[in-house]
C-alpha cells in the first residue's frame, strides 16, 4: 500500500498545523471539468487550504446519487496538480482506502454513517495499519460519544498518527432549524476528552442550508474549533447532491472575510486579571447553585416519603405542568430563554423522580 508523496507529505504538514484549517470543495466529485474549475476557483482565495470532495457518497435513500467511485480520484490528483491544494476524501471501506491513497490523497476521513458502525471502522482502521496519512472522524450520526471515541480508538490503534475530529452535527427527531441538530456540549466533550487533537466544524452539514451557514460557523470559531470544513461549488443550485446546502468559492471567500476570528489567549495582564475575578465570581455563584440543588433534592426526598405513606403516585402531571409555567413566566422577565429553562427543569424533575422512586420501594 502506498503513502501520501514526500513533496505534498510537507506541504500537507503545514496545513495540518495551521489554525484556522479551512478545507473546501464540492460535495460530489461530478465531473473532472466541475472538480477542477471549482478547485481553480477556491484556490484564487487564498483561504483554503485543502480540497474535499465526495468520491462515494453514502446516501440515506437507494436510487440517489452515490458518487462517480474511483473513476473520480484521477480528477482529484489533477486537481491538486493544478492548484497544489491537498486533497481529502470520504472513505468507507478497506478498498477505498486503498483506491485513494493509489491515486494520493493526502487525507482521508471516516463519515458519520461509517463512525456509527464499529465493524466498518475496523475494516478502514486495519487498512490504514502502516500507512502514513492523517485520518479526520466525523462524529456518528446519533448523539452517542462512546462511539465517538471508539472509532478514534481503532483508528489510533492502527498506528495512525494524525487524528483529528470532524462536528458535523447529530440526527434528532423533530429537528426543523438544523438539518443535524449542533448539540455543541457534545462537541466540547469529545474536545475536553482529547486535548490537544484538532478539532474542526462542518456546517455545511449541520445547517442543510446556506443561510445560516455564517452563524454556525462564527460560533465554531468563537467555541475555539480549530477550522471549518465547508462545501463549495461553481453552480450550487444545479450540484447533484446536497445542493441547497453549497455555496460559491465566491460566497465562501466572503464568508470567511466575514468571521471574527478570536484567539484563545492573550498576554495582557489586566485582561487575565478582569478574566479571574469574573470567573471567582462564577465559582461563587456555581456553589451556591449547588447547595440550592442539593436543598432542593432534600426536599424532594421529603415528598416522596410522604407520597409513600399515603401511597401517592410519583409523577402528578398538574403539578409538574404548574412548575412549567410558573418557570417561563419568570424566564421572560429575567431574560432566560425557554429551551434552556426546560432542559433545566427536565434534569432537575427526572433527578427528583429518581430519589422519589428509590424512596418509595426502599
Amino acid at each position: 500500500m502506498q503513502t501520501v508523496e514526500k513533496g505534498s507529505e510537507s506541504i500537507l504538514q503545514k496545513k495540518w498545523a495551521k489554525r484556522p484549517l479551512i478545507i473546501s470543495g464540492p460535495c460530489s466529485a461530478e465531473s473532472e471539468e466541475q472538480l477542477i474549475a471549482t478547485a481553480q476557483q477556491l484556490a484564487a482565495t487564498g483561504k483554503v487550504d485543502m480540497l474535499r470532495a465526495g468520491i462515494w457518497k453514502p446516501r440515506t435513500k437507494p436510487g440517489l446519487f452515490e458518487g462517480v467511485g474511483a473513476v473520480g480520484l484521477p480528477w482529484m490528483q489533477q486537481a491538486k496538480k493544478i492548484t497544489g491544494l491537498p486533497t481529502t476524501v470520504e472513505v468507507a471501506t478497506g478498498k477505498q482506502v486503498q483506491d485513494a491513497l493509489t491515486f494520493g490523497v493526502d487525507m482521508l476521513w471516516i463519515g458519520a454513517r461509517t463512525t456509527v458502525n464499529p465493524f466498518s471502522v475496523q475494516e478502514v482502521a486495519d487498512a490504514l495499519r502502516g500507512v502514513d496519512v492523517p485520518v479526520l472522524i466525523k462524529n456518528p450520526i446519533n448523539p452517542d460519544l462512546e462511539l465517538w471515541s471508539g472509532a478514534v480508538e481503532r483508528v489510533a490503534r492502527a498506528g495512525v498518527k494524525q487524528i483529528g475530529l470532524i462536528h458535523r452535527g447529530f440526527s434528532s427527531y423533530g429537528n426543523t432549524e438544523f438539518r443535524n441538530a449542533p448539540m455543541w456540549h457534545l462537541a466540547i466533550e469529545m474536545k475536553r476528552r482529547n486535548p490537544g487533537m484538532m478539532i474542526i466544524n462542518d456546517p455545511s452539514h449541520i445547517c442543510g442550508r446556506r443561510d445560516i451557514l455564517l452563524d454556525v460557523a462564527q460560533k465554531a470559531m468563537d467555541l475555539d474549533f480549530d477550522g471549518l470544513m465547508i462545501e463549495s461549488h461553481i453552480d450550487p443550485d444545479s450540484a447533484w447532491s446536497d445542493a441547497k446546502q453549497q455555496v460559491t468559492p465566491a460566497r465562501l471567500e466572503e464568508m470567511l472575510d466575514a468571521i471574527k476570528w478570536r484567539v484563545e489567549d492573550v498576554s495582557s495582564e489586566s485582561f487575565h486579571a478582569a478574566l479571574d475575578k469574573l470567573r471567582e465570581q462564577i465559582n461563587h455563584v456555581d456553589d451556591e447553585l449547588m447547595d440550592l440543588l442539593a436543598q432542593r433534592m432534600r426536599i424532594a426526598e421529603k415528598i416522596g416519603e410522604y407520597k409513600r405513606n399515603n401511597s401517592v403516585t410519583i409523577l402528578q402531571t398538574n403539578r409538574w405542568n404548574q412548575i412549567l409555567d410558573k418557570s417561563f413566566q419568570k424566564a421572560d422577565k429575567i431574560g432566560l430563554s425557554r429551551d434552556f429553562v426546560t432542559k433545566y427543569l427536565d434534569a432537575v424533575h427526572m433527578e427528583s423522580i429518581n430519589r422519589q422512586n428509590r424512596i418509595m420501594n426502599s
